[in-house]
């Protein structure tokens, strides 16, 4: 029997999975120590502890001596410490940043914040797919520029960006390649050598982790990258960041990406037939349905879907009662601007308005699947039916039929 309301929006955040939680729970209380107290057995093991999860993390992204691993609160922090970081370190060599219209609003209103202080930005256009021109990235290098900051997969529409081929060509230029990876991480493979990146934000509550807290791996060689703290205090962390370690949600994040490498290839595969049952149910029983993105270079659990003549916000409210998605990021929300990546896409202003994303995962069902298409399918009919704008537009489609 299913259990309503069913969760969809595994993009957004994603329930702690119960091992990882159960390898959290002696850190609360047992092995309570602080990491950084050394000289007693209960800083020791917690201390031990953060540098088995750091171990892991490092394995996760295929690197060990070439690479520290830096505890953050989360993705947020991660991508303002490597952004910030590499900006303010190497702003004598030049100061120009390149990133990427639809990249998470943490890189681009960092972006933002470094123009106040006399830093150039280039925001690369994306095409229809979501997907930028390696051309574009090229002819906007310059001599001036220290860093591209472009990420793995988009949270909205789920869309792989080409990340090999922007690292040999950051490599090739002598430009730091700074990539967020919170979306592709668990879910395909990232590799920071194959890939060629030199900091990678991560976060664990994206693959089935705590929230809170989150990772910048670092390249400490070929090339060597050196960061600007943003927060000082005792020198925790390599001095990169100040601050006690959360040891329980640390030991979370490094069981939770444990798993997600263990289970990655047949996890993926499960959760991308689901997300393509579903596409096809969609779209064969409504006409006019637009998927936005890329589906050839895509997560395998992403769907981001387009139901004109239906109202988004009012689609999200019918379908809250049984059904959680969303119609973009979580971290904006708040704001009733439609959807910046979406517009980036040349996705019109009023499609745009009735976008729906769906977040499939680990731990959706075939049964969850089947009874969300015929949930959607039958809302939006209803919704369609009383739309006066869709009446004219049927009446419209039968005169050129005949």
């Amino acid at each position: 029997m299913i259990k309503l309301p069913i969760y969809m929006d595994c993009n957004a955040t994603t329930p702690v999975d119960p091992r990882v939680l159960e390898k959290m729970l002696p850190y609360f209380k047992e092995v309570f120590g602080n990491a950084a107290s050394k000289n007693h057995p209960f800083g020791r093991a917690a201390e031990e502890a953060v540098e088995t999860a750091r171990k892991k993390i490092a394995r996760a992204v295929h690197v060990s001596e070439e690479c520290e691993v830096i505890f953050t609160s989360g993705a947020t922090e991660s991508n303002n410490l490597a952004i910030q970081g590499v900006a303010r370190q190497f702003q004598d060599r030049g100061k120009h940043i390149i990133t990427c219209v639809i990249e998470h609003k943490s890189v681009l209103d960092t972006c933002r914040y470094l123009e106040t202080g006399g830093f150039q930005v280039t925001y690369l256009p994306v095409d229809r797919e979501g997907v930028i021109d390696l051309q574009q990235l090229e002819s906007a290098i310059t001599d001036k520029t220290i860093l591209i900051s472009i990420m793995h997969a988009n949270n909205e529409i789920g869309v792989v960006q080409p990340v090999a081929e922007i690292g040999r060509m950051a490599k090739k230029k002598g430009v730091f390649f700074h990539c967020d990876a919170v979306q592709s991480i668990g879910k395909i493979p990232v590799d920071m050598q194959a890939l060629s990146v030199d900091l990678l934000s991560l976060s664990a509550h994206k693959l089935y982790g705590p929230k809170g807290i989150g990772a910048l791996c670092v390249r400490k060689r070929n090339p060597r990258v050196r960061l600007t703290p943003l927060i000082y205090g005792g020198g925790h962390e390599q001095g990169l960041r100040s601050g006690t370690l959360n040891v329980p949600a640390i030991v979370g994040f490094g069981e939770a990406i444990e798993i997600a490498m263990r289970e990655m290839v047949e996890e993926s595969k499960r959760i991308f037939l689901f997300r393509e049952s579903l596409r096809t149910q969609i779209v064969t029983a409504l006409e006019r349905v637009y998927v936005n993105g890329s589906l050839k270079h895509r997560l395998p659990g992403n769907l981001n879907l387009s139901f004109p003549f239906v109202e988004g916000e009012s689609l999200l409210m019918e379908l809250s009662e049984k059904v959680a998605v969303s119609t973009g990021s979580a971290c904006t929300q708040l704001s009733m601007e439609p959807s910046y990546v979406l517009k980036a896409l040349g996705i019109g202003e009023n499609l745009v308005h009735t976008s729906i994303r769906f977040g499939l995962g680990r731990f959706t069902t075939e049964e969850e699947v089947n009874f969300v298409a015929n949930y959607v399918v039958t809302i939006v009919k209803r919704l369609r039916e009383l739309s006066p704008i869709y009446q004219v537009a049927r009446v419209e489609k039968t005169r050129a039929a005949v």
